[in-house]
């Protein structure tokens, strides 16, 4: 009954995501033609929500839900790390038309030959905890 609340923000995210057609194979398929601007607007917006949401967080010193203080630290940033794996990740959200956010979402909606996808983001999760170690930093 805690996490109630969490759940139904999930279930409402989900359906704007499929009412938005955010989660949409074509406008996904558009979007990497370069035939539509709706997905750039889409992720722009959702960018811009980002950038907004951490400044306000770090002006105002917002606690976690438990009181703890966030704590917004920058990654380090790797050359090949990062151009490899987005190299990775867009090659399977143009594959298979579907980002990994949205993939329970694409569940719920019916889409069961999206289960490839999500078998496949956790065996790449697996894969990559499992090599972390060796990887150059």
């Amino acid at each position: 009954m805690k996490l109630l609340k969490f759940f139904l923000i999930g279930l409402y995210f989900g359906i704007v995501l499929i009412k938005g057609e955010v989660i949409s194979w074509f406008r996904i398929q558009e979007m990497f033609h370069f035939q539509s601007f709706y997905m750039y607007g889409v992720l722009g917006s959702a960018v811009a929500v980002g950038v907004i949401s951490v400044a306000l967080i770090r002006k105002f010193r917002v606690k976690a839900v438990d009181g703890s203080a966030i704590k917004l630290e920058a990654k380090p940033f790797n050359k090949i790390g990062n151009l490899v794996g987005g190299i990775i990740f867009g090659f399977g959200w143009a594959l298979t038309g579907a980002c990994p956010g949205p993939l329970y979402a694409l569940l719920g909606a019916g889409y069961w030959g999206i289960l490839l996808a999500l078998a496949g983001a956790f065996l790449g999760t697996i894969a990559y905890g499992t090599l972390k170690p060796r990887l150059p930093h």
